[in-house]
């Protein structure tokens, strides 16, 4: 681990801090008793500087530094570590992306907000495992975790980008029953996503699901339908 390299990366962070922001991002990211980002600490740094810090940083960081900074509770510190290693993943060749996709599943458990999944699963993960064995994401599906849970959804983005949504429709049923508001939306926006591209994928899973989807979902799925198609399918749920 390089103390220079943090110690003026934190530098440069904790020039940025706003107190008045970091209290309505703690409010925003349910950060109370009991809340899912319980425990997680705002300063109140805006994402466009905090991708501004990143690309300084990226040429010059390790991967101990990242494991360091996805360690710690301050919300931006692990928000600015998984921005850089979306950067590191899409500039690489191909020993680098395998290098950020090991480094990003042993590090699974750090990408703990819905912020930092939808950056880094699709972009991540739905690329890396394009064309190999996907089985870790059903793993995650089945996870107790909320956040690797929704990271198997999320991941597919990057497959449903290619035109391929075999993994997310089974994922969703996997999903489809589960009892956290997160993961409803998640699955409605994967399966809008597939109705972007190819309207009959998604409108096939809704007759055969519409009347089982938790209302959320449903009305995520739905939501570039026509009035008269939306009301249909909410009479059904």
């Amino acid at each position: 681990m390089s103390m220079q390299i943090l110690e003026s990366l934190l530098a440069d962070l904790k020039k940025l801090k706003n107190p008045q922001k970091a209290k309505v991002l703690a409010r925003f990211f349910k950060t109370g008793k009991g809340e899912y980002g319980e425990g997680d600490v705002f300063w109140g740094i805006i994402v466009p500087k905090q991708r501004i810090v990143a690309r300084r940083y990226i040429e010059k960081i390790s991967f101990a530094d990242l494991r360091y900074l996805l360690k710690q509770k301050v919300h931006e510190l692990r928000f600015l570590a998984v921005v850089i290693l979306v950067l590191k993943y899409q500039r690489g060749e191909l020993g680098e992306k395998m290098r950020v996709a090991d480094f990003y599943l042993q590090n699974l458990n750090r990408i703990n907000n819905w912020d930092l999944v939808d950056l880094s699963a699709p972009q991540i993960l739905g690329d890396y495992l394009f064309e190999k064995d996907r089985t870790i994401l059903y793993r995650l599906a089945s996870s107790r975790n909320l956040w690797e849970r929704r990271i198997s959804i999320i991941s597919t983005l990057g497959f449903i980008r290619n035109r391929d949504f075999y993994d997310t429709l089974k994922i969703a049923k996997i999903l489809l029953l589960d009892r956290h508001d997160l993961i409803h939306k998640a699955v409605g926006w994967m399966l809008r996503e597939i109705g972007k591209r190819e309207k009959k994928e998604e409108v096939n899973f809704l007759h055969k699901y519409a009347k089982k989807m938790p209302r959320t979902a449903l009305r995520y799925a739905i939501e570039k339908f026509s009035k008269e198609e939306r009301e249909i399918y909410l009479k059904m749920c």
